[in-house]
């Protein structure tokens, strides 16, 4: 079994970076790296889970300028960093300096305001999620998914305020769809542009190979190297979630065995 979340998170493992700061200039939320699903995964993989994120906002008050340069990484730590932005008693800026991708995307628009810097990217696609089981176990899996994309439609629509709909927001999931600066304001994700912190060179940190329309970076000298390191390590996290997928249904058939003999006899 395949999983590209895995896979987006083993390629990009201890690439990025996330700090918070509170200072003269004001407030600083950096998030330069991939969210993941808790501080456990945060510690294996990189990248910041929401507790992070909660737990700086709590320290700050007025305005909070959020930096945002993230290849995605799990729903829920997306959806939840959105929550405690919305409970935030003061204005967030987010300012997209790389790309805001996937659940990024959702992260990015809580704020009060959108900008994004020219040779940014903003991306919204289907939910991922890996899993394992019978049958049943795989459609509830589906069902979960056809939910989790109906909530992320509407998070665009709320924040579109009008300037797309729903169904045009659904097929642009289903699309993985990714917006330039321009794009994004069409749509109504982002209020504006600015060249105040053009870092496009920002986006070639990440791999994102494992979305299928991300755009072709030019490579740098040293990233084949890299580039195959990585796929290492994603194959070395997939065969681990294998590995996982396989003992679970091991499990159950000595379950199921378990019982059968416990009604014979």
């Amino acid at each position: 079994m395949k999983s590209r979340l895995l896979n987006l998170l083993a390629a990009n493992r201890k690439r990025g970076s996330f700090r918070a700061e509170t200072s003269n200039s004001g407030n600083v939320i950096e998030i330069y790296d991939v969210i993941v699903s808790s501080e456990i995964d945060a510690e294996w993989f990189g990248g910041v889970a929401a507790p992070a994120i909660g737990r700086a906002l709590k320290g700050m008050s007025g305005t909070v300028h959020m930096r945002i340069n993230s290849p995605g990484g799990d729903v829920f730590a997306g959806v939840a960093i959105a929550q405690f932005m919305r409970e935030y008693d003061g204005e967030i800026i987010v300012h997209v300096d790389g790309y805001a991708a996937s659940i990024a995307s959702i992260v990015a628009i809580a704020a009060d305001k959108v900008i994004m810097a020219p040779g940014s990217m903003m991306m919204i696609h289907k939910a991922w999620t890996f899993g394992f089981g019978n049958s049943d176990d795989l459609l509830a899996t589906a069902e979960l998914l056809e939910k989790i994309d109906g909530q992320l439609v509407e998070a665009y629509v709320k924040r579109a305020g009008g300037k797309t709909s729903a169904e045009d927001f659904a097929a642009m999931l289903k699309a993985e769809t990714w917006f330039t600066p321009q794009e994004a304001i069409d749509a109504g994700l982002c209020d504006e542009v600015t060249p105040d912190k053009d870092k496009p060179e920002a986006q070639a940190l990440w791999d994102l190979s494992a979305y299928e329309r991300a755009p072709k970076a030019a490579p740098a000298p040293n990233q084949a190297s890299e580039q195959a390191a990585a796929e290492r390590e994603a194959a070395a996290v997939q065969a681990a979630a294998d590995q996982a997928a396989a003992a679970d249904l091991e499990r159950r058939k000595r379950v199921t065995a378990a019982r059968l003999l416990q009604t014979t006899a």
